[in-house]
């Protein structure tokens, strides 16, 4: 299988799409929200040392795992061990991990289909169909199901055309419409009355909060998931990067952009915040506390864009394209874990293989649109407070712990043949072994408590 799987083209292609892969909805609203409700610059500078300490080491054990295995997360969880049990044990630990992409797709797909329906709203906005524009951004069954079904149709189309001519392609044109559309946000925003009061919130830390126990662990919590660790996206990812690349330089890029991401996703949303205030929409309550926090994109912007008249309406369709890009970079890389492992196991059609999958994800998407009230947090909390931890607790353990130092090694100096003198080489493997864990355990800790 190695000789024949197919790899990025470009060193620039993996770093966007995998990048990309990071970046999704937990950059573009979570972290905006967790910085809103955390203090600000305090947040910002603990979230910056979190992203270095916890999330960094752990994605160069995920993605050199998928590498070294040149698999699915499956496949590649098994190849670390020559030991039977420990084989077994790994294909384990590859299903749990395959299920967090599974499950966070079906619900991650309704939030998108908000997003694609808030994105045609601005458009009938635009073109005066109020009926319309009513519909899409009410809620209801039809619409949540209308919304959904296109974001499925544009991650299936991308997937189904492979990692060159799908998921590379479309990441290198995705990524960068992000930035300049987070660059004409950003500059738009800044002629507002208000927004250099946001932007000294979100720029300028409080120190005497940067220790607080509240604040570090939503700190921790932000940066673990940023990069979407214990998702399998980087883990498949991996497998389809070249060996001549340098693991630990392409995670550090991958690091960068995604964390780049986040850092002016807070540079528009919290001084467009500012702005909202300024205009009298209510943002924070008596005690400190954001209003409507899990809500914001869908609520508290769209009264600021409602505000600002035509030029809004203009807002807001940049922003919901935006948005929708960014669920849409997340999601491909959500599909391609199943799409490839049955594709490889079963040496399947790949056009036929994500049709199928995505089709069956998008039928248990449509069951929880249906039983929203009682499925859609059940479903949230399975997957990114159980699964997802539990998953980049075992890899970390199984990369630390059961997959040789040797062949770490190995896997690591293909591409980097200076690795086994660097500094890097004398604190990673030790710190995945003894630290990783124990940061995972606290990140799972805190999202039970």
């Amino acid at each position: 299988m190695a000789g024949t799987r197919e790899h990025f083209g470009s060193r620039m292609g993996f770093i966007l799409a995998a990048a990309g892969a990071a970046v999704g909805l937990g950059n573009i609203w979570g972290f905006p929200t967790q910085a809103a409700s955390n203090g600000g610059g305090a947040f910002l500078l603990v979230y910056l040392l979190m992203i270095l300490v916890v999330a960094f080491p752990m994605l160069i054990v995920e993605m050199a795992i998928g590498r070294y295995g040149q698999a699915n997360p499956v496949d590649s969880m098994r190849s670390l061990s020559d030991n039977p049990t420990a084989k077994r044990a790994g294909a384990l630990v590859g299903w749990i991990g395959l299920m967090v992409p599974c499950l966070v797709l079906a619900f991650y797909s309704i939030v998108a289909g908000w997003l694609v329906t808030f994105l045609l709203a601005a458009v009938t906005d635009i073109l005066g169909m109020a009926d319309a524009t009513a519909w899409l951004k009410g809620f209801s069954v039809s619409r949540n199901l209308f919304g959904a079904a296109i974001f499925y149709l544009l991650t299936i189309l991308i997937v189904q055309s492979g990692v060159k001519q799908g998921i590379e392609k479309w990441s290198t044109r995705l990524m960068p419409a992000l930035f300049v559309l987070f660059l004409l946000m950003f500059v738009y925003i800044m002629t507002q009355d208000g927004a250099m009061d946001g932007l000294k919130h979100y720029l300028i830390p409080d120190f005497s909060k940067v220790l607080e126990p509240k604040l570090l662990l939503a700190a921790m919590g932000q940066g673990f998931f940023s990069l979407t660790i214990g998702g399998c996206s980087m883990l498949i990812y991996g497998s389809y990067l070249s060996k001549k690349e340098s693991l630990p330089k392409m995670a550090l890029s991958v690091t960068l952009v995604d964390t780049a991401v986040a850092f002016i996703a807070g540079l528009v949303v919290l001084p467009a915040m500012f702005v909202a205030m300024q205009k009298g929409v209510a943002i924070y309550a008596d005690d400190g506390s954001l209003l409507g926090s899990d809500t914001l994109v869908f609520t508290v912007l769209p009264l600021l864009f409602d505000s600002l008249g035509v030029a809004g309406q203009l807002i807001a369709l940049v922003f919901f394209v935006l948005m929708t890009i960014a669920a849409l970079t997340s999601s491909i890389s959500m599909l391609e874990c199943p799409v490839a492992l049955v594709s490889e196991r079963f040496e399947t059609d790949r056009k036929a293989t994500s049709w199928v999958l995505g089709g069956v994800i998008a039928v248990f998407s449509a069951v929880i649109i249906f039983n929203f009230g009682q499925l859609f947090g059940l479903v949230a909390t399975i997957a990114t407070q159980y699964f997802q931890p539990v998953a980049a607790l075992l890899f970390t353990v199984f990369g630390g712990w059961v997959w040789s130092r040797h062949r770490k090694l190995q896997e690591l100096s293909a591409g980097s043949p200076e690795l086994e003198k660097s500094l890097f080489w004398k604190i990673w493997p030790v710190y995945l072994k003894f630290v990783c864990p124990v940061l995972v355990i606290a990140v799972l800790v805190s999202s039970f408590s």
